[in-house]
């Protein structure tokens, strides 16, 4: 039950997982496998016809008594159609409704009204300051790294810790979340839950082509981008994120031509280039020239999976991570004994360590990530520079991400993931200036390298290689750009 936040009791839910409201991706079958696993699922109801809204919240009725709710997005709707959407919502009782874009206060009063649960997604404080003020049940703050359209232009670790501090409603944090550790980062960071969106696309229940599935699975850190090129049915301006394509390098003109080409259509209903919509099952066309939407969580993506099985990943995930106490730094912290190296001369294969040898020292990196994560939330918490801040984030966010890594393979190697905190921790904050604690963190992802680099060559399995492989460029990385701060 660590996972268990107030809003999961406002929700309905078991985890504070939630399913995008996604257009055209997040139906029924989406919706009911998230639910069931113990999320909380949104349809997305998007421009949808009243018809097709009845019948999926019908079939969502048929396979689950647990709430639920459905998206709307009144900047992207015309009138008459949005108000039928809302009157058939109010009619059909929908436990939660979920608003975006252009926020409309007497909306919201009317959903309240007609004792509906209202969630706001927001891009800005403003933005959550308004839809508090006009009677919103909870929030998601909605990060730049979000997939789709993207409201505001700041990244979700700032926005969320402003909004936490600025409004007395929950908040729920969305934006490049696809993984435990992300969700764990997130609760740290004052968020009740996660809002999952890219994850969810590539499982076998979402609506979405097999095509966008599959860019998904075989995209790479880098491969997303913000464009405003898709604008066709909605506000221009509007920016999304998606995966780069011939239509976002320019190769199909001028994307604001008044003429029309069709690259799609599902039934009698065509599709045309530059528009917002994006591939799905129901579609033939040219999906390569479609809205591929893609937050920066796709990097963590590497298999096309079930939907409760994904949310079931992360749940152990962000668990692990929180009774590990990466994630909750007010907490009693237990050291780590000074390491010992001796389990290193036994059970050799080939040069390969065996599995108490390695658990020893998957065991003995973790120590150390977490408390490197640890010491970054609580210099966050004691520095008042916005750049140091937003370097502290980032560098707790991949610490813990490399926890939840670190716990996985100790968890499949069948071993027990170490729950103290390696004597770094320690050491870091008894460094009261600042300046002086940020160089001894390089030294401490220094050690972090060197223990790669020693226990590389001694892993048999290519699957945690390959992860372990990642980490250690991470980090040099991380010390390349902590230098540059720090002017070293």
């Amino acid at each position: 039950m660590l996972l268990h936040t107030p809003i999961c009791d406002l929700l309905g839910c078991t985890y504070p997982v939630v399913l995008a409201g996604m257009g055209g991706v997040s139906r029924a079958e989406l919706v009911i496998a998230v639910t069931e696993a113990g999320g909380f699922g949104f349809l997305g109801m998007v421009r949808e016809p009243v018809a097709l809204i009845r019948a999926e919240v019908e079939q969502v009725r048929q396979h689950t008594n647990l709430p639920f709710g459905v998206n709307l997005i009144p900047a992207a709707t015309e009138d008459t159609l949005l108000e039928a959407q809302i009157a058939t919502c109010i009619e059909l009782k929908v436990p939660v409704i979920g608003l975006f874009w252009d926020l409309s206060a007497p909306l919201v009063q009317r959903l309240r009204e007609a004792g509906m649960i209202v969630v706001c997604q927001v891009g800005s404080v403003t933005e959550a300051l308004a839809a508090q003020a006009a009677g919103a049940n909870a929030l998601i703050a909605q990060g730049c790294e979000a997939g789709g359209h993207v409201r505001g232009d700041v990244s979700i670790d700032v926005l969320l810790s402003d909004i936490v501090a600025a409004v007395d409603i929950p908040a729920l944090a969305a934006g490049g979340i696809a993984s435990g550790a992300d969700l764990a980062t997130m609760l740290a960071l004052g968020a009740q839950g996660g809002v999952v969106g890219t994850a969810m696309i590539a499982t076998h229940e979402s609506f979405a082509h097999n095509y966008h599935k599959e860019r998904l699975v075989a995209a790479k850190c880098g491969d997303t981008l913000l464009t405003d090129v898709f604008h066709i049915n909605w506000p221009m301006g509007a920016k999304v994120r998606v995966l780069a394509n011939s239509v976002t390098r320019g190769e199909h003109g001028d994307p604001f031509t008044a003429a029309r080409t069709m690259v799609g259509h599902e039934a009698d209903r065509p599709f045309y280039l530059f528009s917002t919509d994006s591939p799905l099952r129901s579609m033939t066309g040219d999906f390569e020239a479609m809205a591929l939407y893609a937050g920066t969580g796709v990097r963590r993506i590497d298999a096309i999976t079930g939907a409760g099985e994904k949310l079931h990943q992360i749940v152990r995930e962000a668990t692990a991570l929180l009774e590990a106490g990466v994630a909750r730094p007010d907490e009693p912290v237990p050291f780590a004994s000074p390491a010992c190296f001796a389990h290193e001369m036994n059970e050799t294969y080939m040069g390969f360590y065996g599995r108490d040898e390695l658990l020893a020292a998957l065991n003995e990196l973790l120590e150390a990530e977490r408390a490197g994560a640890r010491v970054a939330l609580r210099t966050m918490a004691e520095c008042t520079d916005e750049r140091l801040i937003a370097q502290m984030q980032t560098l707790h966010r991949d610490e813990a991400r490399w926890c939840g890594m670190l716990i996985n393979a100790i968890l499949q190697l069948h071993g027990l993931p170490s729950k103290r905190t390696g004597m770094f921790y320690e050491k870091a904050m008894a460094i009261e200036a600042l300046p002086e604690r940020l160089a001894f963190l390089i030294v401490g992802q220094k050690w972090v390298t060197r223990k790669l680099q020693g226990l590389l060559p001694n892993v048999r399995n290519e699957s945690l290689h390959v992860s372990l492989t990642a980490m250690l460029v991470a980090h040099e990385r991380a010390i390349v750009t902590a230098q540059q701060e720090v002017g070293l």
